[in-house]
């Protein structure tokens, strides 16, 4: 209570407060009359706390009156209601034990009950159970001397088919081994022929000359699958005080008639030495003798075009360059994988490098050229024979002009008989007076046969 006293003092000192700064007097008097007002206020104020407390005082004494008097009264209740509920227990305990005699004694009977029916259900399911296996076990004896019955003839039968399979079966294997035997020993005449050809052919390679006349073949079969014959010559001596023969020639068209012909060299040459060097350089994969094979490679070509470009170049005999002719593409692509080269060869030696695929391609080339030159030459030849076909197309112009005029005097002269003497004769006959066709047919009979056979017609 107290510390609700408390802030209410304090509310009532700030009104008093508020009340002093609202109505301060202005003059004495006023003052005077405002200080008897807040004593009296102030007698008022204490009375109230007089009053307060001892209605607070009051308060307190019948609180502690009225909470002992509910203490007591709930002492006495909670004790009647532990009496009760004692009494209530035992009776709840009592009734809870007969519930639970009485459901032990019903649960006693109904299991032994269900016992009983239970053993009664099980030896019957037994008795069931005995005899189902003992059909079961007859069934099961039955079926296995049915399959084994079964599997016997099946044994017997897969014997005799597996016995007379493998018999075909050997046999065709025998037929079979016995065959690719044959195959292989005809195969190893095969590989050891093979193997003397390439031994053979090895020796070839080895000989510089032999060497040379495999590009020397090579060459000659593409020239002939791609030239005509007069197109071309072989061993021609193409300089003039020299022995040196090139293995091929084309022959192209001279820009003039007394020089007719101008030939174009063409030699094949087949580094072979470095080239293998080259190649076994690339298959151990050692960098520094593929430098050293590719350099030696290099000096044997310019070394080869100069030789060609000495022997074989004379213009205005051959033209002002030559061709060498490598008949593998493999060493070919070997010396075009350094551009330089080919510049190199083409500007000093005036020599073009080509391979089998390259040649063909320059030589369709040349064979256009051909075409062109002689196109060229026969043009004159092709003029005058269209003077000639001028000259008589304009006789036949003339011919055809009399027959015309002749044609024209034949119509004229039958347009004369047809009209002018027609005409003529009907005059002179137009007093006779016609007969019927009876009378006509009987004085004329072949001219009125003869002209009903010309209406037919």
């Amino acid at each position: 209570m107290e510390m609700i006293l408390l802030p209410v003092i304090a509310i009532l000192l700030l009104i008093t407060i508020l009340l002093i700064f609202i109505f301060r007097p202005k003059e004495n008097t006023e003052s005077q009359n405002l200080l008897n007002k807040i004593n009296e206020l102030n007698n008022i104020l204490t009375k109230i706390e007089t009053n307060l407390k001892e209605d607070f005082r009051i308060n307190r004494q019948e609180n502690a009156t009225l909470a002992k008097e509910n203490r007591s009264e709930l002492s006495s209740t909670l004790k009647d209601f532990s009496i009760n509920n004692s009494d209530q227990l035992e009776k709840l305990l009592q009734q809870s034990k007969n519930d639970n005699i009485q459901i032990r004694e019903a649960l006693v009977s109904a299991f032994r009950g269900f016992q009983e029916s239970f053993e009664k259900s099980v030896n019957s399911f037994n008795d069931l159970q005995k005899e189902k296996f003992a059909q079961l076990e007859v069934r099961q004896n039955d079926l296995v001397k049915n399959t084994e019955s079964k599997l016997e003839s099946i044994r017997i039968t897969v014997e005799e088919k597996l016995e007379k399979t493998l018999s075909d079966r050997l046999g065709q294997s025998f037929d079979t081994v016995g065959k690719q035997l044959i195959e292989v020993q005809k195969g190893l005449g095969e590989m050891q022929s093979l193997a003397q050809d390439v031994g053979g052919l090895k020796k070839v390679l080895s000989n510089v000359k032999m060497r040379g006349g495999i590009g020397e073949v090579q060459l000659d079969m593409l020239l002939e699958q791609l030239l005509a014959p007069d197109q071309y010559q072989a061993n021609v001596k193409t300089k003039e005080g020299s022995n040196a023969v090139v293995e091929f020639a084309v022959k192209l068209p001279g820009r003039d008639e007394e020089n007719s012909n101008v030939w174009l060299p063409i030699d094949a040459k087949f580094p072979t030495d470095v080239y293998e060097h080259l190649q076994s350089a690339y298959d151990v994969g050692d960098i520094e003798q593929i430098e050293i094979m590719q350099k030696a490679l290099q000096s044997a070509i310019k070394k080869m075009a100069k030789d060609i470009c000495d022997k074989y170049i004379d213009p205005p005999n051959t033209t002002d360059f030559a061709i060498m002719f490598l008949p593998f593409e493999g060493i070919y692509a070997e010396v075009v994988r350094k551009a330089s080269l080919i510049e190199e060869v083409q500007r000093d030696c005036k020599v073009i490098i080509t391979g089998p695929s390259t040649l063909a391609a320059l030589l369709n080339s040349l064979q256009m050229g051909f075409r062109t030159l002689a196109i060229q030459k026969r043009s004159s030849e092709v003029w005058k024979v269209l003077g000639a076909v001028k000259k008589e197309f304009e006789n036949f112009g003339g011919l055809m002009q009399k027959a015309q005029n002749n044609i024209q005097t034949g119509l004229n002269q039958l347009d004369d008989v047809i009209g002018k003497r027609t005409r003529a004769i009907q005059r002179k006959l137009t007093g006779v007076e016609a007969l019927s066709e009876g009378d006509t047919k009987a004085i004329l009979p072949e001219a009125l046969n003869g002209s009903l056979s010309d209406d037919d017609e």
